[in-house]
């Protein structure tokens, strides 16, 4: 029986994916594959290395994202992507997707032909970093000769890419609740109709899921909430530890 996981994207709400992971340990469930995207695609390599969930924690507690030094002056973004690179060879030794103990598919947007790249062999480092390069915040990344950003900009929930599994497992960290505050600002509209969107389109694919792992109250957090990943990754472990113990897929 092959279980595969898909990890969405979701900033530092992603942490909760380590949480989930730390569940499934707990209940000797063994993944057979990856998908990821974004946050998800880092933790998916990171968890695929063997490391312990403590040290996926540790990776992005000790990331200083906003640390001065990664600021991208007269690039197109704000934060270069490519200094992760020192970060990130610290925690997955081999840069190689052929490395890995458990095979991980990463997604990505190329901005030239704007389609989904999907990277599942070969270099693992950039593949990675790309995944991961939020427009507007981090610098695109060069692979190959191409130009590639985000894969949540194409497919956020790449649970669709674990086709060949018996039992598809998915973590999501962008569920849209119900609005509890006022909107004050237009960019806080702005935000809330780009997660509509976002969720309407993730959504859809649910029904490929056999169980998802969706928190509630992750609402209040955003994409670069990085002084509460103690408390999303605690939200993440115990929404895990629910459907894990309401599902028969393991009884």
């Amino acid at each position: 029986m092959k279980i595969g996981l898909a990890l969405s994207g979701g900033g530092a709400k992603g942490i909760a994916h380590a949480g989930v992971i730390k569940a499934l340990n707990e209940r000797k469930i063994q993944v057979h594959k990856i998908a990821g995207t974004s946050a998800g695609a880092l933790i998916g390599a990171l968890f695929a290395t063997g490391i312990e969930v403590e040290a996926i924690y540790d990776f992005f507690k000790n990331s200083n994202l906003f640390h001065p030094s990664k600021f991208a002056f007269g690039q197109p973004d704000f934060i270069k992507s490519n200094v992760f690179i020192e970060h990130l060879s610290s925690f997955i030794v081999n840069d190689s997707f052929e490395s890995l103990k458990i095979p991980l598919i990463v997604t990505t947007t190329d901005l030239n032909n704007a389609q989904l790249k999907i990277f599942d062999s070969g270099e693992l480092y950039y593949p990675i970093l790309a995944s991961a390069a939020f427009p507007g915040v981090f610098t695109p990344v060069q692979i190959g000769g191409k130009v590639y950003v985000d894969g949540g900009v194409l497919n956020n929930y790449p649970i669709d890419l674990l086709e060949d599994c018996d039992i598809k497992l998915g973590s999501y960290v962008n569920k849209v609740e119900l609005l509890g505050k006022k909107m004050r600002h237009s960019y806080d509209v702005a935000g809330r109709a780009y997660s509509i969107n976002q969720y309407h389109k993730d959504s859809s694919k649910f029904y490929l899921t056999d169980l998802l792992f969706e928190p509630d109250n992750l609402h209040s957090f955003g994409l670069f909430s990085f002084r509460s990943l103690r408390k999303i990754y605690d939200l993440g472990y115990e929404n895990a530890c629910i459907q894990l113990d309401k599902s028969t897929l393991f009884k």
